[in-house]
């Protein structure tokens, strides 16, 4: 295979480089996985990813020699990026980041020849970064082998979520646990949306303390699992729906349907880049993307549980 490859992808001409590149190893099943590989499928999962994507403020876990080499976790792509490619500056302490922004097929595939394997999103977007419209609970078990505690703490977020007036969805992680997402209407601060989250997680925690912990140290968990909303802060990530993991296989982080938790073949890497599209043919998130709600009435609503 030749060194480069043209590639056109809709108003711009890409240059391709090493598609033969081995970047993951097989998994249990299957062959290693190539650049090549991963932009085909990026090529056929875009118009599901994309909505996922569009606006936010983007961290790559790139892998230019593969998962046995260097990872590189990039935010600031000030430089060397085609102009086309669209940007947001952030400020930061002490300064600023200039983050890449995916917004069409062409930015997502230059990305994965740059060997951006893991695509990781802000919860907002431009130009309202500095408010949220999206709280992530990351569901992180105690141990590998341990997923249906997973599936049950899912579950009980959404119970909750419910009870409050937030509409949320699932997804695989692709790595060991599940997310729950649940659509804000953006008009609060990280801060606020933060603090939301770790009062609704210390309230499950309380409910079922042999179950779930927020303790943020390991050794304070025992093996209850941890309801992470680390991921709210600003400038923090999560992984963005239909990214692939690095990871021997290609896992991929999938949004499933509700009634797909009982499944007894769910796991956090059910789904990888051979099976992903016919996950997202389904559509499992509906119109989830509109039924965004002010975090006022469900914070009242919390409180009002408690009392």
């Amino acid at each position: 295979m030749p060194e480069t490859q043209s590639l056109r992808v809709g108003r711009h001409t890409l240059t391709l480089h090493r598609q033969d590149k081995t970047l993951l190893p097989a998994g249990d099943t299957g062959e290693p996985v190539t650049k090549g590989d991963l932009v085909a499928y990026h090529r056929e999962i875009a118009p599901f990813m994309l909505p996922h994507l569009r606006g936010r403020p983007l961290m790559l876990e790139r892998l230019p020699d593969g998962l046995d080499g260097s990872r590189i976790m990039q935010k600031n792509v000030s430089k060397h990026f085609p102009d086309w490619i669209q940007r947001v500056e952030v400020p930061k302490e002490g300064g600023s980041v200039v983050h890449p922004v995916c917004d069409d097929t062409a930015t997502l595939i230059y990305l994965v020849d740059q060997a951006a394997v893991t695509l990781h999103r802000w919860q907002s977007r431009v130009p309202d970064f500095r408010c949220p419209d999206r709280v992530v609970f990351d569901l992180d078990p105690s141990g590998e082998g341990d997923f249906e505690a997973v599936r049950t703490a899912a579950r009980q977020v959404h119970e909750l979520l419910e009870r409050i007036g937030l509409a949320s969805g699932a997804m695989t992680t692709g790595s060991r646990g599940l997310h729950v997402v649940a659509v804000l209407k953006g008009s609060h601060t990280f801060d606020e949306v933060h603090d939301f989250a770790k009062e609704a997680a210390d309230a499950l925690a309380t409910a079922h303390p042999d179950q779930l912990t927020t303790a943020p140290r390991k050794a304070d968990r025992g093996d209850r699992l941890y309801l992470d909303v680390q991921r709210n802060a600003y400038a923090q990530t999560a992984v963005t729906p239909y990214t692939v993991r690095a990871k021997p296989g290609a896992p991929v982080a999938t949004p499933i349907a509700w009634d797909q938790l009982d499944d007894p073949g769910l796991t956090a890497r059910r789904w990888t880049i051979a099976d992903a599209l016919d996950q997202a043919r389904t559509e499992p998130w509906g119109d989830l993307a509109r039924q965004g709600r002010s975090l006022e009435p469900a914070r009242a609503a919390l409180r009002g549980l408690k009392t």
